[in-house]
């Protein structure tokens, strides 16, 4: 009986560089756009934890529209129906990179800039499906658990959005891809810890938070001086995500979905 009979057969999405570019409160102040963020599909080989940054709440909601698996069809249709079950008229609507992660195969570069649909949507997604690239991706790409977001944690209790620090944020983006596609560990692992510094100075609470009692920036700067880089899957820890030629102790290496839509019969 394999694992996905207990927890479903849809894939988990992970986010790397440049997250929050998906929001229009961000990039609408992109003096340069479009910004670019990177989600990687995986395989649902693992139950990875809630509440960290790996789009399991949206997840939750695709079992509920699709509880056989992802269907055939168009792509960004499914990503606007999976939107629209999720958010509804929420006053924060999650971003549309959780949907396209879960939706969309292999490592996508999502490019947005607020005068295309609102700014909801990506003006543009690049993908990457070349078997090479994600067996490098898998190997130098490392989780190690932190913590879960506690419950009433909210990231946005403090702003500090400015024109050039959104301009940063949006080409650590596409930085991580190029770096991606080249296959250059430290290029990944530099934009990855460009897109902490960002998140700090542009949001403060997605690292230090009244709530969350783990120094996450410690524990952060101590892998980042050991490694080619690090940054956490979500607002306030979730998993460390580390660059690294060799695994840490304790890490898990993830599986990255290439293929089409997996369907679970019965």
């Amino acid at each position: 009986m394999p694992l996905t009979s207990v927890i479903g057969p849809l894939p988990y999405r992970l986010a790397l560089a440049g997250g929050w570019i998906d929001q229009p409160f961000v990039s609408r102040l992109n003096p340069e756009p479009p910004g670019s963020m990177v989600v990687v599909s995986l395989e649902p080989d693992v139950r990875y934890m809630e509440r960290c940054g790996l789009a399991t709440g949206t997840r939750k909601v695709a079992q509920r529209l699709w509880p056989m698996g992802l269907p055939a069809g168009d792509r960004m249709e499914q990503v606007r129906a999976l939107y629209r079950a999720e958010n509804g008229d929420r006053p924060d609507p999650s971003g549309s990179q959780d949907m396209i992660g879960l939706i969309y195969p292999g490592i996508c570069r999502l490019d947005y800039r607020a005068d295309h649909e609102g700014g909801f949507f990506p003006v543009h997604i690049e993908q990457c499906l070349d078997p090479a690239v994600a067996a490098w991706l898998e190997g130098v790409l490392h989780l190690i658990p932190v913590n879960q977001r506690p419950e009433g944690y909210h990231p946005l209790g403090e702003k500090n959005l400015t024109p050039d620090g959104v301009r940063a944020l949006g080409r650590t983006g596409s930085a991580c891809f190029d770096a991606i596609v080249r296959r250059d560990a430290g290029g990944l692992g530099a934009a990855m810890n460009a897109c902490m510094a960002c998140w700090e100075a542009l949001l403060p609470q997605t690292v230090l938070h009244p709530l969350v009692d783990i120094d996450l920036r410690g524990l952060l700067a101590w892998y980042q001086r050991r490694h080619a880089g690090a940054m956490y899957s979500g607002c306030g820890g979730g998993y460390l995500i580390v660059v690294s030629e060799a695994p840490p102790p304790g890490s898990v290496q993830v599986r990255i979905r290439l293929g089409d839509p997996t369907t679970q019969e019965g």
